[in-house]
């Protein structure tokens, strides 16, 4: 490995982050979503070790090859660094530091220290990582956001509700995908071998939307982490331990699609 002396400073990047620090130390843990949400800048991770001290993976970048990557966290001091072991760039530290700004943001400070020495490489390289990281953040925030509004949601399923007609089965068919909220949670309705079944709308594994993701082979995956379930079983065959919220049954009574909790 280059030694940490060798390294020079090839750039910064800032941002506030509009999220909250819990959620933000939550994602820097987090290694499982980096092939999922940043699958335009990664094709692969694989974990090799992980504590509480943080993670160790091999991540494979698109169009490129394994990288062994380290990140080690101080939560005392609010900051971590990511360190590449082995592959291209061996030696490179990512040092990040959190500052909360108030109970909602954390400002972000990224510094990329590289084993380049030429400064014109160097200005170069300092560019293309800011350019990544603010991909990078983005999508995080993005997905932050979004699941701070699900924790802030009630998680409990009222099977006591009655009976939802949804309408005329043609129009229901020509409405596809159809979205409805039934017991105080939202699911999503599709054609699947030509018949009409529901499904639960938020994956149980990190509350991500599961709104837009496409029926391939009688499954749906969440693009958060790549969890993949059984659209009429709820079942994660990767991830037993988890699995989607029992749906509504749908039945058809005199034209009708009519959707039951059970």
């Amino acid at each position: 490995m280059t030694d940490t002396a060798t390294l020079h400073l090839a750039g910064t990047y800032r941002r506030r982050v509009a999220a909250s620090l819990a959620r933000i130390w939550e994602n820097v843990f987090d290694w499982e979503h980096l092939a999922h949400l940043h699958d335009g800048s990664f094709a692969d991770c694989v974990l090799l070790d992980r504590g509480s001290w943080g993670w160790r993976v091999a991540l494979t970048p698109m169009g490129g090859t394994a990288r062994e990557i380290e990140m080690r966290a101080d939560r005392a001091m609010g900051r971590y660094t990511s360190t590449t072991l082995d592959g291209v760039g061996t030696g490179s530290k990512i040092r990040v530091t959190l500052t909360p700004h108030g109970a909602g943001s954390v400002d972000v400070l990224v510094a990329f220290h590289l084993p380049e020495a030429n400064p014109g490489r160097l200005a170069a390289l300092g560019e293309a990582y800011a350019a990544a990281y603010a991909r990078l953040w983005d999508e995080d925030e993005a997905m932050m956001q979004a699941r701070e509004r699900m924790l802030a949601r009630p998680n409990r399923i009222d099977r006591t509700a009655p009976p939802l007609d949804l309408g005329d089965e043609h129009l229901v068919r020509a409405a596809l995908p159809l979205f409805f909220e039934l017991g105080g949670a939202i699911f999503r309705l599709v054609r699947l071998n030509g018949n009409l079944v529901a499904h639960a709308a938020i994956c149980p594994h990190w509350l991500g939307p599961l709104d837009t993701a496409p029926v391939i082979d009688g499954a749906i995956r969440c693009p958060w982490h790549g969890y993949r379930f059984d659209v009429v079983s709820g079942r994660c065959a990767a991830h037993p331990e988890v699995r989607l919220a029992a749906a509504p049954s749908i039945r058809i009574d005199d034209g009708r699609v009519i959707a039951r909790l059970c």
